[in-house]
């Protein structure tokens, strides 16, 4: 029990939990929305166009939510011009556009000139998380929820019926940036602790496990909710006992249980095709 409770009664490891939890109810709701809207590699783009601005309002003192706002637009404005050009197309002008921005953000994050601490902007710091970044995160948190909340029947039904969408007086073009705007908030939500790299971790990895082994939404969702919350409880024990970076050791665990599942059930459906 004592090596249990104990890596709880310090304050860092609290808020940590906390900020993880946050960051896990709305990644197990949004998460499994991505993964059935095939958005997966997109939200790691849009992770990496983000990167820039967060650098840039932490240069200069601004909130982080208007440098990764910011971040969007300009990511957005740069794939529009450049994919306009025939010879380059849509795919390569994402890859190019986005890269350069994750670049140019790496450079003033770790350039000599820069403040010490930007580089947790990468690899986040989560043992590091304070009062007031629970506050904005759990404000965040709220409001995604409420969207994602109002939003579940279209997403519903452009998820499985994209086809439908006019039938039933759906804007699909509006839903699409919704749910990719609630991802830049996710990041938001998630960026301080588990930084730039790792955030996605724990937004896409428990809706995946969950995929697994369910095929109804709610459930999925349900499912998705209770392993984010075990993902954090074993990965913060993992850094505690092992003394591992918190936001990699979650990081590994979400992906561990993850390919743990996807193993299962692959042993579980070949023995029932060969009992067939």
């Amino acid at each position: 029990m004592h090596a249990l409770v104990d890596p709880w009664q310090h304050g860092f490891m609290q808020r940590a939990l906390l900020e993880l939890v946050l960051l896990g109810v709305v990644g197990a709701v949004l998460g499994s929305w991505v993964l059935v809207y095939e958005l997966a590699f997109s939200a790691e783009s849009l992770a990496h166009a983000l990167f820039p601005g967060l650098v840039v309002a932490a240069l200069l003192g601004i909130p982080l939510v208007a440098g990764g706002a910011v971040g969007v637009l300009a990511a957005a404005a740069g794939v529009a011009v450049v994919g306009r050009t025939p010879e380059i197309g849509r795919d390569t002008a994402v890859a190019v556009v986005i890269t350069t921005l994750f670049g140019l953000g790496v450079v003033l994050a770790l350039s000599p000139a820069s403040p010490p601490g930007l580089d947790n902007l990468l690899f986040g710091d989560l043992l590091g998380v304070s009062t007031s970044d629970l506050v904005l995160a759990g404000c965040l948190a709220a409001g995604s929820l409420v969207v994602l909340a109002a939003l579940y029947r279209p997403l519903l039904a452009l998820g499985f019926d994209r086809g439908s969408a006019r039938a039933l007086r759906i804007r699909s073009g509006a839903v699409d940036l919704a749910l990719l705007g609630l991802l830049a908030v996710a990041i938001l939500i998630g960026v301080q602790g588990l930084g730039n790299l790792l955030v996605l971790a724990l937004l896409i990895a428990p809706a995946a496990t969950a995929r697994s082994v369910a095929v109804r939404m709610p459930a999925a969702i349900g499912i998705a909710l209770v392993v984010a919350v075990a993902d954090a409880l074993g990965g913060l024990y993992l850094s505690y006992y092992a003394s591992l970076a918190a936001g990699a050791a979650v990081a590994i665990v979400a992906v561990g249980v993850y390919v743990l599942a996807f193993m299962v059930r692959n042993r579980h459906e070949g023995r029932r095709a060969f009992c067939r």
